[in-house]
């Protein structure tokens, strides 16, 4: 029976060309996979048939020696659960549409968006990007391959990077490396850099995942989290069988966070909004969209959500953004049906399996009370990285139409840019004041604190795809 992606997957009953998709694609992409340590490896091949030769030994070399499956992630996970047993590595091969060129693939995938490049100026117009000689050196030139390797542990991490180093020709070159490094709250949570909860809401795609989370709620579920497969997973047209060979489309974007800034424009936004006492931690929620423990705004007026921090909930109780402001992150790039341009399933499909990593060293801890001065100005930040069917559709769409769109959502006043991820010029703003109020104030933009400093489109083939090229 053919692959259905037309609905999530049960990934411990499937049988058939389920299972054997499962088999031969790369980790990571259904379900996240532990990478508190990584290495995030830019690779470009040589220019001749010989270097070419020599870039798909290794790159067959990976998949053969290296690399294991979709699959056998999901066990180790369910191993984990049962009975405590550590996994092993996580080690992911991308291309860009240069780098399939380079090594003569004939067949490329072909989404627009994927054979143009994020270094292409039409993809720069579209997303708002600063000009690419403002990214970091090694994104300047052209990139062929990322290869990340990733784990719970450094030192587990460390060895496999030092395998897969020991793996690349002479003709393959470094041209930049990223080393992400998860960070927690109190209750061991992942958050990004401005003291947040990141990545709880997430597209499940996974039968099993989705009932776990419906289980974890009150009984009441007013939000679905599932998403089929036709919204990460895309055929494979290089591989030996398409219709069982599967990747998915790879957006990897490093995002430096001025932590500085941010936190100076929270204290700047509570005291615009005349906010006092505890409830002056609101106005970071009015930024976000959650508090920092990751309690929906839109829920309740104070933090204290239960543990993992809830996903279950929709706008539809706040429609006049009286709770949470239309501009609010998670509401501008997860409207849950409220964006008001759209039917509620059509936007749901521009959602994204998004698997970022912090990145950068700093000498203060981000759980801490303490003054912005004393929080840094730069070299930490967020490797967003993101899985894909349909580029446009979904990653750019959230970034231009919705992220640095003034006019989105649909509401009685513009909005405005996303406060964290938008780009281009910024304007004042609506705020309710009082929780579920409706007096409202009129409040200076929030200064941009995060900047991209790199980044491009890749394909994560199939490993039949990888294996094929020895």
């Amino acid at each position: 029976m053919a692959v259905d992606l037309t609905s999530t997957l049960a990934w411990t009953t499937a049988s058939g060309d389920a299972a054997t998709m499962l088999d031969e694609l790369q980790p990571n992409i259904l379900k996240a996979h532990a990478r508190d340590h990584l290495s995030v490896l830019f690779l470009r091949f040589g220019e001749n048939r010989k270097d070419a030769a020599a870039a798909k030994g290794f790159l067959a070399a990976l998949a053969n020696q290296q690399m294991k499956s979709a699959k056998t992630q999901l066990q180790e996970i369910s191993a984990f659960k049962a009975a405590g047993t550590g996994g092993t590595p996580y080690v992911g091969v991308g291309l860009t549409a240069a780098g399939y060129h380079a090594l003569g693939v004939k067949q490329v995938p072909q989404d627009e968006s994927f054979l143009r490049g994020m270094r292409d100026p039409a993809t720069r117009q579209k997303l708002a990007d600063p000009p690419r000689s403002t990214f970091d050196p090694g994104y300047h030139g052209e990139i062929h391959a990322v290869v990340l390797i990733g784990d719970a542990a450094d030192g587990a991490m460390t060895a496999r990077r030092n395998e897969v180093l020991a793996l690349l020709p002479d003709s393959v070159t470094v041209l930049a490396e990223e080393a992400g490094l998860g960070r927690t709250n109190s209750r061991g949570e992942g958050i990004e850099h401005f003291g947040y909860v990141d990545g709880r809401s997430q597209p499940l795609f996974l039968a099993e995942d989705v009932d776990a989370e419906k289980n974890s709620t009150d009984g009441i579920n007013v939000w679905d989290p599932s998403a089929p497969l036709s919204q990460v997973l895309v055929a494979d047209v290089a591989a030996p069988d398409p219709a069982v060979h599967f990747g998915s489309y790879f957006v990897f974007r490093k995002l430096e966070q001025n932590v500085r800034r941010f936190k100076q424009a929270e204290l700047d936004l509570a005291g615009a909004l005349g906010l006092t006492g505890d409830d002056r931690e609101r106005a970071g929620a009015m930024i976000i969209g959650r508090f920092e423990d990751g309690t929906p705004l839109t829920t309740q007026r104070e933090d204290g959500a239960e543990s993992p921090v809830s996903n279950n909930f929709t706008y539809d109780s706040d429609l006049a953004a009286a709770k949470c402001p239309f501009q609010a992150h998670i509401r501008k790039t997860n409207p849950r049906g409220s964006g008001g341009f759209e039917e509620p399933a059509d936007e749901r499909l521009h959602l994204m399996a998004r698997r970022g990593v912090p990145y950068g060293e700093r000498a203060d801890d981000p759980n801490a009370d303490v003054p912005p001065a004393q929080r840094p100005s730069g070299g930490v930040g967020l490797l967003f990285m993101a899985f894909n069917s349909a580029l446009g559709n979904q990653f750019e769409f959230t970034q231009a139409t919705w992220a640095d769109n003034p006019g989105f959502p649909k509401a009685p006043v513009k909005p405005g840019l996303d406060p964290v991820i938008g780009q281009g010029p910024r304007e004042s703003s609506e705020y309710v004041p009082g929780w579920g109020g409706t007096t409202t104030v009129t409040a200076p933009p929030v200064p941009q604190a995060v900047t991209c400093k790199g980044g491009d489109y890749f394909f994560m083939p199939s490993l039949a795809f990888l294996r094929s090229l020895a």
